[in-house]
């Protein structure tokens, strides 16, 4: 299937693309962001959210170049394939997972005629499992040994079953069920699963263990804290723990737990968490409405992303602003820097969900990549990163692109006046300056203070983070994302490179449990192995 499209430098278009990264535009100029109408005509919106992008370095020319790229490559169309059940995840004469790529049918459950209809009702029905199972904990069906509610989740995961469902409990703390707390253990470091076990009421407190194939490491060794911790309350692991994995895992197991939800082969880890990898956290946290708000809210993304103009379609339109960034501009990096502290965490996933896609270097044919593919990936939010990194941002060497994220409005609606303004208005005032400064910077005699401007960025801003905000802001990143493999021609949708460590790991735990005659310390124990290694 995936011969039938072409990558990136392929485009006919690439070599006027590439002759207009000669000069583009330059943001400097007197009144160059206030020229044509521009910051107003430089917006694209849909329900939910709005990219303003007039800090680009980009004219109509380029966006109309842009345009006949998307076209001349399909985006939208191998999109829509995604959605409706193509075999995306293979390369081309080469043994690789061969699956399709369904995560849009976890939220594709809201109309009659869901686009992928076996995977929908597959959705539909663990949804189904999530109503039952958050009604009885609302009715006091489902109780601890002594009759008590249980008012804790502690999440195990790692990778995408950690990543993306934590920075979303981190988004939408706000909408928390009174009483109701959720903690998360992902580092095999005991520590952290020690610290995390120790600060729980374990006798109020539910473990949902996550792992698709039910046997991945460092959630079973973090899962074998929980249950030894249990039994030394005196609690029975399980009437306390549920497992969140692939049917017929080792995990599915009623003896051992004491719900089970479902995970799908077509759903990857990083795009899991409008899955039962993030519903049953959140479910749990937040109850089930606000589960479905933020479903509805990436399913509502999922279709507008279909929508063929660019200039109407957030995810592709900031696919190929990054395209035109990271290509033909040549920056190596992007920077997502949300003004709101409920997004802190939101970079985190990003960086897994963009890299771990996007960092490839060879296509769909298996043949190596001709141009660069996924940028390095970082952020923290504002306005902490101000009076951290953001020098750079304005006079470093490196031109660093800059997605902004931003709200209207706080989420708890509480706030402080200080020398007459509030703390919303000081953070929103904080991210446009930034904008403005980084477009246009400042000339001065003074080589200390002179700052050089044509740093470009763009904002995405919403109303207000909401479950279903949120929703939407996951699914326009991931289709972002997806859009951007298509572009380069890569398979976005495995991770050999993170496969290559988790066999080499298992050669060093050998080494490690059978070193006791051998070696005296693990610094030998890597030393040796290392050698056998190489």
């Amino acid at each position: 299937m995936t011969h039938q499209f072409k990558g990136l430098a392929d485009a006919d278009v690439f070599s006027e693309l590439i002759r207009l990264a000669q000069k583009p535009y330059d943001l400097t100029g007197a009144g160059a962001l206030l020229a044509d109408g521009r910051l107003a005509r430089y917006v694209c919106r849909s329900e939910l959210w709005r990219l303003h992008y007039g800090t680009e370095r980009i004219d109509d020319l380029v966006l109309t170049s842009l345009q006949e790229l998307a076209d001349e490559l399909r985006l939208v169309e191998q999109f829509k394939m995604m959605r409706r059940g193509a075999v995306m995840n293979r390369i081309e004469g080469f043994a690789s997972e061969n699956r399709q790529v369904l995560h849009t049918a976890s939220r594709d459950i809201f109309d009659t005629s869901p686009v992928e209809p076996q995977a929908s009702r597959e959705a539909r029905r663990e949804i189904e499992k999530l109503k039952l199972f958050l009604s009885d904990l609302e009715t006091g069906q489902l109780v601890n040994k002594h009759g008590q509610p249980f008012d804790t989740m502690v999440h195990i995961g790692i990778g995408g079953s950690d990543l993306g469902p934590r920075s979303i409990f981190e988004a939408l703390k706000a909408y928390g069920i009174s009483g109701r707390k959720v903690r998360f253990i992902a580092n095999v470091d005991p520590d952290d699963a020690s610290q995390i076990l120790s600060e729980v009421n374990l006798a109020t407190t539910l473990v949902s263990i996550v792992s698709k194939s039910g046997t991945t490491l460092e959630t079973l060794t973090n899962e074998q804290h929980a249950r030894q911790a249990l039994e030394r309350a005196g609690l029975d692991p399980a009437c306390h723990c549920i497992a969140v994995t692939g049917e017929k895992s080792p995990m599915d197991n009623p003896d051992k737990y004491l719900r089970s939800f479902y995970m799908f082969d077509y759903i990857g880890g990083r795009y899991s968490s409008t899955s039962m990898v993030g519903a049953v956290m959140l479910g749990f946290y937040m109850g089930f409405p606000r589960v479905m708000e933020y479903l509805q809210g990436a399913g509502m993304v999922d279709r507008e992303a279909e929508e063929t103009d660019a200039r109407k379609n957030i995810p592709l339109l900031l696919a190929l602003l990054g395209i035109w960034n990271h290509n033909f501009l040549g920056h190596p990096t992007l920077a997502v820097l949300p003004y709101s502290q409920g997004l802190h965490r939101f970079p985190a996933h990003l960086q897994q969900c963009d890299m771990e896609s996007n960092g490839k270097s060879i296509d769909r044919k298996g043949a190596t990549v001709v141009t660069k593919t996924g940028p390095i990936i970082w952020g923290e939010p504002g306005t902490n990163g101000q009076h951290a990194f953001y020098q750079l941002l304005h006079q470093g060497t490196e031109i660093v692109p800059v997605e902004f994220i931003g709200f209207s409005h706080s989420q708890y609606g509480m706030d402080a006046v200080v020398s007459g303004s509030t703390s919303q208005q000081k953070l929103l005032a904080n991210l446009f300056a930034q904008m403005v400064a980084m477009a246009v910077g400042q000339s001065s005699d003074n080589s200390n203070k002179y700052f050089p401007g044509n740093r470009p960025s763009c904002l995405l801003i919403a109303d207000r983070l909401t479950p279903k905000v949120m929703g939407a802001l996951l699914a326009l990143y991931e289709a972002k994302i997806a859009f951007q493999g298509f572009a380069w021609n890569i398979n976005s949708f495995d991770q050999e490179g993170v496969q290559l460590g988790k066999a080499l790991a298992t050669d060093f735990l050998k080494a490690m449990t059978d070193s006791s005659a051998k070696f005296d310390s693990l610094e030998k124990v890597f030393l040796n192995q290392l050698v056998d290694v190489s």
